[in-house]
Parts: structure tokens; C-alpha cells; sequence
């Protein structure tokens, strides 16, 4: 407590009313006048804070340091400091005061510049250098690329005859970790053009309106640099069905989506879209029309073929020794390309386990890696039990037939 009563008052008026600046401006030069020349500086510079033309609150500061300030003739302007009562230590009035108000222009050193406008937005573009030859397996996958994209762009002529645009969708589906988005970088490789790969934390933002600009943009990037593949990754997250979204602000988002597939002034020749999903039943009808993401591909767990290629991918740098690869393929039927590379991590860990408790090193033999192909089980069937039920009984446009001819194959219906 002070020696004012009237003063404490203010203070705890102040305290519970931080924002009432008159009342703040009458306290400080209730301090000022009882020589509380520290205290009401900070009141007068929260004022200022808020209201930085406020010549009541200037007036007060001038009186709280001692005298009205006058620049220093010998100062350039640059570096000028207030004079005023020389008895006045500036630094440590900083000091005190640094805690109280933060500076208003500042800018910390490792704080970054502003964007000038969308035009100064920045986005991955990455130029591949993995082509198809390099994705085991997935003829089918190849073959449908080949006709709907590929062909036409190394053969202009004939593109230009049959009227072929350089345009499309392609929305690849199935069981996770079977390549799907090891293939779209190698359609980008084996053509030579630029891949932007998008995801949900690149487009979404919480002030209205963002996220929509965001999509617009990644698609003027893709347009920009045309040739190009963009890859919507996880394309149920942002293009989930309206019917289903409670957001309107999501909403709003897939309708953007459309718009930028196949609006009426978006130009999207040169742009091949691909899209990837683990639950292609959970997208918006609508993105599948024609022109948009008309074509749809299963990517299947790999063949026989492409999972001995995988192995053999997985341990080309790790110490190996009398490993048939053909046998550890027969045994890991139905595994996806990311469950075959942990049977390699797998393996590998029984080989080091044992270098370890001997003492010597061991190679990486054929009975780790069917230890690990019996410990590792495939991460598909969960996935193919979900798309059982979609097969069975959601099927009426035909779009899944192709996995109902695979379910039927592998005696799942």
C-alpha cells in the first residue's frame, strides 16, 4: 500500500480494467504529480501502445522523464537518443520497461520477411528421377498410364490427329503401402516433367478463404510449370463427400477442388493429375465425373515378380548371403510393398542380434528371412475385409468390379 489512498484505488480500478484508457491516462498523472515518475511511464506507455497519437500520454511521458525531450545536435538522426535530465540512466530505463511494453516495429533477426502476395508463395517443385522401370510389377497400372498420358505425350502427331489433349485424372486406389505414391513420382520421371506433390497441411488453413486460395495457387503452380504431374495424396481428406462434411468451410474446400479439376477458367493442359486413396469410397461422387478424376486404377499388393524386386531392392546394400529370393516371395503372398520392407528390417535384426551375442559378424541368411516373413504379417487384409463389404453391397455403378474380380480370385467373397 502506498501513501495515497486515492492512488491505490486508481491502481486496482486499473488492474480490473486494463483496457479503460482514461482511467489509465488519470492515474499516471496522479503518479507523475507524486513523484512516481517510473510507475507512470508504464502506464502512459501502455496508452501509447494502444494509441500512439495520444498527446495526453505523451505529454504525461515527457513530465514522467524529467523535462521535455530535445534530440541530441551531435546524433545522427539514425541514432538519436532523447536528452532531457542528464542524471537520467536511458539503458536501464530500457531495461525496466522492456517487460512492461514489447516495441512496437521490432523485428527479431531470425523472423522472416512478409509475403508480397501469392506471387511471392513458394512450392516443391521436384524434378524425379524415378522412371516406371523402376516400380515392380503393376503392368496393368502401366499400361493404362501409357494409353491415357504417356503416349500422347511422346507422340504430338499423332495426339494432335486423334484430337488428344494433354490433360486427365487418374485416381489410383487400394490397400496402403503398395506404391502409390512411388508410382506417380515415376509417371514424372518417365516424362520428363516437374511433380508437385499436395497434401492436406498444404492446403488448409483456419482463416476463411485461405484454404481455398492455397488450392488455387498449387494448381497455378502445376499450370506454370507445365509439364507437369500433380499429386493429390490422401485425396478422401480433401475431397471427402459433401453429404457427410458437417463444415461448411470444407464444403467449400471440395468445391474448389472441382472447380480447379475442371473449371471453366482453368486451363489444364499439360497438368495429369493423380490422385491416390486408401478409401476411394469416401470421396465425392462428383470428383469422378468425366474431366475431372474419371479414370480409377486398383494398385494391388505386389505379384510374385515384383516382391522378389522388392527384396532384392530392400537388401542390395545390406551383407547377405545364400538368400533364394523366390522362396521368400512364395512366402509373403499378399504382403504390400511396405510390409516385404520390413521383413527385410526384420531379418536384418536377427542377423545383427546374433553379430552382437557372438562377437562375429554374420550375413543375413535365407532362414532370417523366413523367420521374418513368419513374424511380419500383411498389413492388407484388414484393408481387403473393408473392401469386401463395399464390393458385395455398394457396387451397383460397377466402378469396383475390378476389385470384385480380385476378391473373387483370392476366394475372399
Amino acid at each position: 500500500m502506498s501513501d495515497s489512498p486515492l492512488i491505490d484505488s486508481l491502481t486496482a480500478a486499473v488492474e480490473a480494467r486494463p483496457d479503460d484508457l482514461t482511467l489509465r491516462l488519470h492515474l499516471a498523472e496522479l503518479l507523475v504529480g507524486a513523484g512516481r515518475g517510473a510507475e507512470a511511464i508504464g502506464h502512459a506507455a501502455q496508452v501509447l501502445a494502444r494509441e500512439p497519437g495520444n498527446e495526453t500520454a505523451q505529454r504525461l511521458m515527457t513530465s514522467a522523464l524529467g523535462g521535455p525531450a530535445q534530440p541530441a545536435p551531435s546524433a545522427p538522426p539514425a541514432q538519436a537518443q532523447p536528452s532531457g535530465d542528464s542524471s537520467i540512466d536511458w539503458a536501464a530505463m530500457e531495461e525496466d520497461l522492456g517487460d512492461i511494453v514489447p516495441p512496437r516495429f521490432a523485428k527479431a533477426d531470425d523472423e522472416p520477411d512478409p509475403v508480397q502476395g501469392h506471387a511471392d508463395r513458394v512450392f516443391d517443385v521436384e524434378r524425379s528421377v524415378i522412371t516406371l522401370a523402376d516400380v515392380g510389377g503393376m503392368q496393368e497400372v502401366k499400361k493404362r498410364l501409357e494409353v491415357s498420358f504417356l503416349g500422347p505425350l511422346r507422340n504430338p502427331k499423332l495426339r494432335s490427329l486423334f484430337g488428344k489433349s494433354l490433360r486427365g485424372g487418374l485416381l489410383l486406389y487400394g490397400p496402403p503401402g503398395c506404391g502409390k505414391t512411388f508410382l506417380a513420382r515415376a509417371v514424372a520421371g518417365e516424362m520428363g516433367a516437374a511433380f508437385i506433390s499436395l497434401s492436406i497441411t498444404d492446403v488448409l488453413n483456419m482463416w476463411v478463404g485461405s484454404s481455398e486460395r492455397n488450392l488455387h495457387d498449387l494448381f497455378q503452380a502445376a499450370r506454370g510449370h507445365a509439364p507437369c504431374v500433380l499429386f493429390l495424396d490422401e485425396i478422401d481428406a480433401l475431397g471427402h463427400k459433401r453429404s457427410q462434411l458437417n463444415s461448411s468451410s470444407m464444403r467449400t474446400v471440395v468445391n474448389q477442388l472441382l472447380t480447379e479439376l475442371d473449371g471453366v477458367d482453368g486451363n489444364n493442359d499439360g497438368v495429369f493429375v493423380l490422385a491416390a486413396t486408401n478409401a476411394p469410397w469416401d470421396i465425392d461422387s462428383a470428383l469422378r465425373r468425366p474431366g475431372r478424376l474419371d479414370r480409377t486404377l486398383l494398385v494391388l499388393p505386389p505379384d510374385r515378380t515384383a516382391r522378389a524386386a522388392i527384396l532384392e531392392y530392400h537388401l542390395r546394400d545390406r551383407p547377405v548371403a545364400g538368400i533364394d529370393l523366390g522362396k521368400v516371395a512364395d512366402a509373403t503372398e499378399h504382403y504390400s510393398g511396405a510390409d516385404l520392407a520390413h521383413v527385410c528390417e526384420t531379418a536384418a535384426e536377427f542377423a545383427m542380434r546374433d553379430s552382437i551375442a557372438t562377437g562375429e559378424i554374420r550375413m543375413i541368411s535365407q532362414q532370417d528371412m523366413l523367420a521374418a516373413a513368419r513374424e511380419v504379417r500383411p498389413s492388407t487384409d484388414a484393408w481387403f475385409a473393408t473392401a469386401r463389404n463395399v464390393a458385395m453391397f455398394a457396387n451397383e455403378s460397377g466402378e469396383y468390379d475390378d476389385l470384385a474380380a480380385y476378391l473373387k480370385k483370392r476366394k475372399l467373397r
